[in-house]
């Protein structure tokens, strides 16, 4: 007899129902049903054992180019990027685009693999990951991160972000070379207007990329006011020019570590330009010493997410692209510690991580793609606490092979 679903979980614990146990039956992609008890056949069928099952974890900002470099340069960069004021973050950038001279797809890629088979470990099924692309970087991180976005097809989705590193305006040729990125297929228009020389400069960096974006109809990332000079107003400049294009929901920001040192009254108007943008911002507080005012945007409305950053380069030692583990970090950083803060991390590396990406209908009810994990814990704060890998993960309704995984890029 032909099973009703392909796939069926047994006894689910679902968040904010600790006191019942669920059935979830997947078909075609989709959640059908969720009930505390459903008797139809499937294909396959696993038990939760009573522990939580949720949406699958979305790493919303990743420097996939650059996972791993960090045995191939001094620690020079970190050192300045991770003082206390973030005064020399420039300095940092600059100093860390050396490894760029030696960029080559090949090797590229093979540091790319290893980090998306922690992704597949930890249940992250969506990574939005920016490439390099300069007149040192050239192409060939992008072409590493298309060619890995092809390899993982099955397993998760990669949006690939051409992403000009080293400015728009001080780095001639970058606005050709971005073009060319997306000729080839690159997702998202990445820029980091806050590099440039001056304020003018800044503005025109946020039109360029705006300008591609238009061109190829592409949603926009920037790394904005990532240093600690509440005088920047990469932020500003980028919230007006998604409103003026239009580009509402498709333009998220990155980090804005100077909102840290923002006035009352200037945080205040940022976030409501923010919220008429329908922007968000991923902050990633393991990884400098400054960041965005994560409970402060959370009280005015405004989105916010968290990312891995950085795994094992110039800017940041460690890293297993484990979204658990930048949550129970981050509860330290920011101490969001009661249980109603490490349920707001948790939607951070899920469902509002997924909407800051721009995935559509990423939750866990009837009729939404099926794109869950079905941890070893029973609630978040064990989860957060123990941040292990889940016992299963299910992307677009299909059981994740790990084997399958492990084996992408071997001889």
């Amino acid at each position: 007899m032909q099973s009703q679903y392909e796939l069926l979980i047994k006894k689910c614990q679902l968040r904010h129902k600790p006191d019942h146990r669920f059935d979830i039956a997947i078909a075609q992609g989709r959640i059908l049903e969720i009930s505390e008890n459903i008797p139809s056949t499937a294909d396959i069928e696993l038990d939760a054992r009573g522990n939580l099952v949720t949406e699958s974890f979305v790493n919303a900002h990743l420097h996939l180019c650059k996972v791993y470099t960090l045995e191939m340069m001094d620690e020079e960069a970190m050192k300045e990027y991770q003082g206390s004021d973030m005064g020399k973050a420039m300095t940092a950038i600059e100093l860390a685009a050396k490894v760029k001279e030696e960029y080559d797809e090949t090797w590229i890629l093979k540091n790319v693999r290893r980090a998306m088979i922690l992704a597949a470990k930890y249940g992250c099924t969506h990574t939005r990951a920016l490439a390099d692309v300069d007149t040192k970087a050239k192409l060939e991180g992008v072409k590493a991160l298309l060619r890995a976005r092809e390899e993982f097809r099955d397993f998760m989705d990669i949006q690939v972000v051409a992403f000009a590193q080293d400015g728009i305006i001080r780095e001639t040729g970058a606005a050709e070379l971005l073009r060319a990125a997306m000729d080839l297929g690159a997702d998202v228009v990445g820029g980091i207007p806050w590099i440039e020389y001056t304020q003018a400069d800044i503005e025109e960096h946020v039109k360029v990329i705006f300008d591609i974006a238009e061109e190829f109809d592409k949603p926009v990332s920037m790394l904005v006011d990532d240093a600690g000079d509440p005088g920047l107003r990469s932020l500003e400049t980028m919230a007006v020019e998604t409103i003026q294009r239009g580009w509402q929901g498709r333009s998220l920001a990155h980090h804005a570590r100077a909102m840290a040192l923002y006035p009352l009254p200037y945080f205040q108007k940022v976030a409501a330009l923010m919220k008429k943008a329908q922007m968000g911002v991923v902050c990633d507080p393991h990884t400098g010493p400054l960041h965005a005012r994560v409970r402060e945007l959370l009280e005015e409305g405004v989105l916010v997410c968290l990312g891995m950053d950085d795994i094992s380069d110039a800017y940041y030692p460690y890293g297993r692209n484990n979204l658990l583990e930048v949550a129970f970090l981050v509860s330290h950083l920011l101490w969001m510690t009661t249980r109603e803060d490490m349920e707001t991390l948790y939607d951070m590396i899920t469902t509002k991580a997924a909407q800051a990406i721009g995935l559509q209908d990423f939750c866990l009810k009837v009729g939404s793609p099926a794109n869950l994990v079905v941890l070893s814990e029973p609630n978040v704060l064990e989860a957060l606490r123990n941040h292990e890998p889940p016992t299963y993960v299910i992307r677009h309704g299909k059981l994740l092979d790990q084997e399958k995984v492990q084996a992408i890029g071997k001889p």
